[in-house]
């Protein structure tokens, strides 16, 4: 890490052959930091002052002894660096000021009467925008050398005096010069088009010299993330074949499964991303799973985002509440349309192609709850759901006209509802006197109705076995 601590010191300007300074109370104050300058004759400047500047005044304040208290009270309560005070207009510098600066820990300098207040103004001007300069030009110089962003951010927080981090809009944070959550202070954004975008956490209010390297920092930390992004994306082609045979279903992708490195025997999870842009998808997939233990493959196939994830250590039980609080908590800019992922598993190779297919009917029961933003996981559908959902559309379809096609013509053809009838009374556990009252109904018509329906069903509706049947096939969306 540099050594090298990007500030103009009240030690510095005494250090100024051309100033001619005397240092009149503060010996042990110098390094401190000297931000801006502030010019004031005013007997009480408590209103304008700010951190860290040096203060220029000529003492046409000053008019008997006991005036200077206010004044340098004034400049304590406000953390100014240093007070430069000419006393040509007053015979010098007065007594009681050096003692109220040595009482409130101001450091005093005396400028030479012949000093004109526009020379400091300049020398100190040109002294803060130097250091600026060489603090960026040695980012610059640790970016090219291709430091990472915990790096990058160690030497800001270096150049700048103060601990800084990165922290992604979902609260996360992704790298610091300093443990634990960012400190208040000042927040900058990292330019680049993402979904989930960063920002540039600044422990303190920096002065404006620090401050032109904070953007400097901020700059670099967004080419650093899209270097990132571009070595992470070069990782993940190598599970870019397996993800195409998990999104067509059609193959056995235990010939592809190689390429990534695990063993047969790992539990994985296989997780969907459904967006208007796939793109958005595979960024949300990487942010959700950005300290995951495990191996993690993210791609994209067939207009959606997948995600391969090995939970052989552990998978949160809540991980689909969590992570729909925290896609919801997205602020602007957040992802245009709904964003609906659905979790499969866990699974071996040898399942994968079935906790594929559980991600896909997840994210169509995510779809259902007709929310900006669902998170669903497999263990939330019911089997039967999954077993109908699984089957080919052809069979599907073919299912449902065979078991249900009577009874829809006659619904169709008679202006009845027998079907919603059946459907109530079968996710009533066939009771009949519990259908009755959820459809508003005698239990004498409920009765007669699932007559009716049995006889068109060509079934018996108080047999199990059919009762599954049925049930089954009311599932499939017509």
């Amino acid at each position: 890490m540099l050594s090298y601590k990007p500030m103009t010191l009240v030690r510095t300007l005494l250090g100024i052959p051309e100033l001619r300074l005397r240092l009149r109370s503060g010996e042990d104050l110098l390094d401190r930091e000297v931000s801006r300058i502030y010019v004031t004759e005013l007997p009480d400047p408590s209103r304008y002052l700010s951190a860290g500047e040096l203060v220029l005044s000529g003492l046409l304040w000053w008019r008997e002894p006991g005036d200077a208290e206010q004044f340098v009270a004034a400049l304590a309560r406000a953390g100014c660096a240093a007070l430069a005070a000419s006393g040509a207009d007053s015979g010098g510098i007065p007594d009681d000021l050096v003692a109220a600066c040595v009482h409130h820990r101001v450091p005093l300098l005396e400028v030479p009467p012949d000093l004109s207040f526009a020379v400091i103004t300049e020398r100190v001007v040109l002294a803060l925008a130097a250091e600026s300069e060489g603090a960026r030009k040695r980012l610059l110089s640790a970016a090219a050398e291709g430091a990472s962003l915990p790096a990058l951010l160690a030497h800001g927080a270096t150049e700048l005096g103060t601990d800084c981090w990165v922290v992604s809009a979902t609260g996360r944070v992704v790298a610091g010069s300093a443990p634990g959550p960012p400190r208040p202070g000042t927040v900058l954004s990292i330019g680049g088009r993402h979904a989930v975008p960063w920002v540039l956490a600044v422990d303190g209010e920096p002065s404006p010299g620090a401050l032109e390297v904070a953007e400097e920092l901020a700059g670099l930390a967004g080419l650093a993330r899209s270097r990132e992004d571009d070595v992470r994306a070069a990782g993940m082609r190598v599970a870019a074949p397996l993800i195409r045979l998990l999104a067509s279903g059609s193959a056995d992708p235990a010939t592809a499964f190689s390429s990534t490195g695990l063993g047969t025997d790992a539990q994985l999870r296989v997780l969907l991303a459904r967006t208007p842009d796939p793109h958005v998808g595979a960024e949300l997939l990487g942010e959700l799973l950005a300290e995951h233990p495990g191996a993690v493959f993210v791609g994209e196939a067939d207009g959606d985002a997948y995600a391969l994830v090995e939970t052989s250590g552990s998978w949160p039980e809540d991980w689909a509440a969590t992570a729909t609080e925290t896609l919801s908590g997205l602020g602007p800019p957040r992802p245009a349309g709904p964003v609906l992922i659905g979790v499969g598993g866990p699974a071996t190779v040898s399942g994968l192609r079935g906790a594929a297919e559980e991600a896909r009917q997840a994210v169509l029961a995510a779809a259902r709850r007709q929310r900006r933003v669902a998170v669903v996981s497999g263990e939330e559908i019911g089997v039967h759901r999954l077993l109908v959902g699984g089957a080919p559309d052809a069979l599907r379809t073919a299912l449902r006209e065979r078991v249900l096609g009577r009874l829809l013509d006659y619904d169709d053809g008679q202006h009845t509802d027998l079907v919603h009838t059946v459907r109530v009374y079968l996710e009533c556990s066939a009771s009949p006197a519990k259908a009755a009252k959820a459809l508003h109904v005698h239990v004498n018509t409920l009765r007669y109705r699932i007559a009716r329906a049995s006889d068109l069903l060509g079934v018996d509706l108080t047999d199990f076995r059919d009762q599954v049947d049925v049930y089954l096939a009311l599932l499939i969306e017509g």
